[in-house]
């Protein structure tokens, strides 16, 4: 199976077969080692994943005999499936790719390498940033001490960390005025997850700003639908005359789901409302 043209077609079309393919190529320590790669990114998707391929990638995770690399993208790879767990619960087993069993010894030894010294930096950053996605308590520590670090490495994986760990608005406002272009992406993204109502100007700014990068732009606009959404509409309206169909779908989509959020907090407002006054 050519791996690199997988990576190109959609998984919702890849072989039936795929998941066999992938583990004989991460089973294989005589194979491609970039060919090792790529099926280690490639078995986190969740047309794959399963309680036998995430086997595998603990295993070359664990593994410090195993290419840094290889054992960094089996971190992250994790994340998908992680986040679908802790969302979902196991409440129907069908909708969580992996096992519970599995999911537990998953973050079992995610954190247990991430507090082992030993391991290599790059791994454990990115160990990081695929188990915050199933948010556990040593989280906090974790992220505070990468958010402290001088190296902007550290600093980078603690504010992606923060799109899913609470309590870290200070950070994220701070993170907004940073000059790494990629720090200041992942708080905007942060800012809009956790809804954080004073990064309003800046991320409506980067909305109306001529000239903001592309990516950023997208996360601008997601940012301001979740933020105040009564107010996304009239900031982000000017958009759909664009050229850039991207833009423009990520636009009317953020659109709607402001209009849903809208709703959503009219109606709390009225079921808190009881007619008298207090």
């Amino acid at each position: 199976m050519d791996l690199k043209k997988l990576k190109m077609t959609p998984p919702w079309e890849w072989p039936e077969e795929t998941d066999k393919a992938l583990l004989e190529v991460l089973n294989n320590n005589q194979a491609d080692p970039a060919d090792r790669v790529l099926a280690a990114e490639l078995a986190g998707d969740f047309v794959v994943i399963n309680d036998e391929l995430a086997g595998v990638l603990l295993s070359i995770l664990q593994n410090g005999s195993e290419p840094e690399e290889l054992r960094a993208i089996a971190a992250i790879s994790f994340g998908p499936a992680l986040e679908q767990a802790d969302i979902e619960e196991f409440d129907d087993p069908d909708d969580v790719p992996i096992s519970e069993n599995v999911f537990h010894k998953i973050q079992k030894s995610l954190q247990s390498l991430y507090m082992d010294a030993d391991v290599p930096e790059y791994v454990r950053r990115r160990i990081l940033e695929a188990s915050v996605r199933a948010p556990e308590s040593w989280h906090q520590n974790a992220v505070r001490s990468a958010y402290c670090s001088n190296d902007k490495e550290w600093k980078l994986t603690a504010v992606f960390s923060m799109r899913w760990i609470t309590g870290f608005d200070d950070q994220i406002l701070e993170s907004l005025k940073n000059n790494n272009e990629n720090i200041h992406y992942e708080a905007v993204c942060a800012a809009g997850n956790w809804e954080v109502d004073a990064a309003w100007s800046h991320v409506a700014g980067l909305v109306k700003a001529k000239g903001t990068d592309k990516l950023l732009l997208l996360a601008a606009i997601d940012a301001v639908a979740s933020i105040r959404p009564h107010e996304a509409r009239t900031v982000l309206e000017g958009l759909t005359s664009l050229e850039d169909e991207d833009i423009v779908e990520a636009t009317y989509e953020a659109m709607a789901m402001a209009e849903v959020l809208s709703n959503h907090e009219l109606d709390d407002d009225d079921d808190g409302d009881d007619g008298f006054i207090h």
